[in-house]
């Protein structure tokens, strides 16, 4: 986290230079941070609803390497979005459930582990993205109130939302009996998932958003967890990986789309599928000896989701060095592989993060 070395010298610089409005000063170009998603992203707003410990990561080993107490996050320590915060010179952004907050100058964290694009992705137990962009509405109207609409406007047009949603969308399809290939063709499933998202970015530019940064999805059959659902051949799943395959495609073409449609709208994609394919493949380059067995968990490739021993299967095995690891439990990345993604989203070049990556989207 970006601590300032003089408090009063930086407060002094923000009266120079920036804004305030009664207790409240931003800086001059302040950019906000506003996250939407998954498990990928969530910083621990599942610890305030009514959901199962499949949805929670509440409890160790969660959080040991960094925090060393179990932060909400699904990882060993930080996740992309802290680390872009960091990049950003943002404090860590907090989850917009958490007790009592109500300051969104510096952006708030709507992410909810388990959840889709669709409302039917483990309905009930999640927010979707529907009822986050929802809560986004909510956070805009209390901006509006404390900064006035001139000010609110500004903050809103000169902020990054970040999101990461889909995977739970397709994976929910081989975790539960579910029957929707009976009803639908891969692609018509697909087009609904980008669907909802679609018309959560053109909600987010309605009130005011610009700019997005929304990395796709990576071969989710390389998962251990998929991994499991092969335990002769530990393969990877290739069905789950062709949905990611075509939501990748479906993602590109809609924010190119959106780009030519919406005046000022700007946006970053940060190619996941290539960065952890390569991790997974090529393990040493990256500084990994592991990339296919996960840290934290139970059975082939540790591929039951059990890290922790609080979920429906209690047994788990926990490895010794997790930094060797590109998978801290059955599904999630461990920090090292976080970090070094959230680089590529950063500063990446534009065959990786394009057509800005967030560095650009932050200064410009």
């Amino acid at each position: 986290m970006a601590i300032a070395t003089n408090e009063n010298t930086k407060v002094n610089e923000v009266i120079q230079h920036g804004h305030c409005l009664g207790h409240l000063c931003l800086p001059k170009k302040h950019v906000s941070l506003f996250i939407f998603g998954d498990s990928l992203f969530d910083a621990g707003n599942n610890d305030y609803i009514n959901t199962t410990t499949d949805s929670q990561a509440n409890f160790g080993p969660y959080g040991e390497t960094f925090f060393k107490y179990p932060s909400g996050r699904f990882s060993n320590g930080r996740l992309i979005p802290d680390f872009i915060a960091e990049f950003a010179n943002l404090p860590f952004i907090t989850p917009y459930l958490y007790p009592g907050y109500h300051r969104y100058t510096d952006g708030t964290n709507f992410a909810s582990a388990g959840a889709g694009a669709l409302v039917e992705t483990n309905k009930g137990l999640v927010i979707d993205l529907n009822t986050q962009v929802h809560y986004f509405k909510k956070a805009r109207r209390l901006l509006r109130k404390k900064l006035g609409d001139a000010e609110a406007k500004t903050l809103l047009a000169r902020a990054v939302y970040l999101t990461s949603i889909g995977s739970n969308d397709y994976t929910v399809l081989f975790t539960s009996n579910s029957s929707t290939f009976q009803t639908y063709s891969p692609e018509k499933y697909v087009e609904f998932v980008i669907g909802n998202l679609t018309s959560a970015i053109k909600e987010i530019y309605k009130k005011g958003g610009r700019k997005f940064a929304i990395p796709n999805l990576v071969p989710l059959g390389c998962l251990p967890f998929a991994r499991a659902l092969n335990p002769d051949t530990g393969a990877c799943f290739q069905e789950i990986t062709a949905l990611a395959k075509l939501h990748n495609e479906a993602l590109s073409k809609v924010l190119q789309k959106l780009e030519s449609q919406l005046h000022g709208f700007k946006y970053s994609i940060a190619d996941s599928y290539s960065s952890l394919s390569e991790s997974i493949n090529n393990p040493s380059k990256y500084g990994f000896k592991e990339s296919e067995i996960a840290c934290c968990g139970t059975g082939p490739y540790r591929g039951i989701f059990s890290c922790g021993g609080k979920r429906s299967v209690k047994e788990y095995e926990l490895c010794e060095n997790v930094s060797e690891y590109v998978f801290f439990d059955s599904i999630h990345p461990t920090e090292k592989v976080n970090q070094q993604f959230a680089e590529l989203m950063w500063s990446g070049t534009p065959n990786i993060t394009g057509p800005y990556n967030l560095k650009a989207l932050f200064e410009n």
